[in-house]
């Protein structure tokens, strides 16, 4: 599994006129683009661009204070994507529940899945066990056979070879590696970590939740700070 940050929030401009010591150029805003929109849009709202709070002055003060509120909203200015390579059919299955993440998926009706994914992805339960893992490679390999005759015959009885693809793609098995592109405004992300940075989860899905908060704590580490490392339980 390998999850690449793509890109994320970056601060362009900012209003002139706000009497606010943290702006984006200012040398002394030792705080990610990120984490920065996060409080802009909790003090629009309110007008308090003069920090009347020494409490919540510094960004990750503020965005405490926000969590801790569930004042969330702020958080969804700023986002995240993601290009993840090597995960199943089945993490993609559940990560897609998430309805306000973006996908870009690999096309199963365009790639060829004997050469773009000869393995299969191994289920974290069997990864210690050789004798179980060369025996899943087996069935997926069996699977591909079947995968690549289908193609042959429907392309042989006249099918395109798009056609046949998207027909034969049908006895491969959950743990088809796949790699896609998501993206998600924080808040969004912090809702697949409460639920997939979790013991109850499915252990696939775990890791690669432990591999996307690995990347906000350093793309928008205040607006994360209250996730623990080890999954919720």
């Amino acid at each position: 599994m390998k999850v690449t940050p793509v890109s994320t929030t970056a601060v362009i401009g900012f209003p002139e006129g706000i009497d606010w010591d943290a702006t984006p150029d200012s040398p002394e805003r030792a705080v990610t683009d990120a984490d920065f929109v996060g409080e802009f849009a909790g003090r629009a709202c309110y007008k308090s661009w003069s920090k009347p709070n020494p409490a919540t002055a510094a960004n990750s003060d503020y965005l405490a204070n926000i969590i801790r509120q569930g004042h969330f909203s702020v958080l969804e200015h700023a986002s995240a994507s993601f290009y993840v390579e090597g995960v199943s059919r089945a993490l993609l299955l559940e990560l897609e529940r998430h309805r306000f993440l973006s996908f870009s998926v690999e096309s199963q009706r365009y790639v060829d899945q004997t050469k773009s994914h000869p393995e299969p992805v191994i289920p974290p339960a069997m990864r210690d066990n050789a004798k179980l893992t060369r025996d899943f490679q087996i069935e997926y390999r069996c699977a591909l056979d079947a995968y690549r005759a289908y193609v042959s015959m429907l392309e042989g009885q006249g099918f395109s070879r798009k056609q046949a693809r998207e027909a034969a793609r049908g006895v491969l098995p959950n743990a088809t590696p796949v790699d896609f592109l998501v993206t998600g405004n924080l808040r969004a992300w912090r809702d697949v970590l409460g639920k997939r940075h979790h013991m109850a989860a499915d252990a696939e899905i775990r890791e690669f939740a432990g591999l996307v908060l690995g990347h906000l704590r350093n793309i928008a580490p205040n607006s994360v700070q209250d996730i623990p490392e080890k999954p919720y339980e």
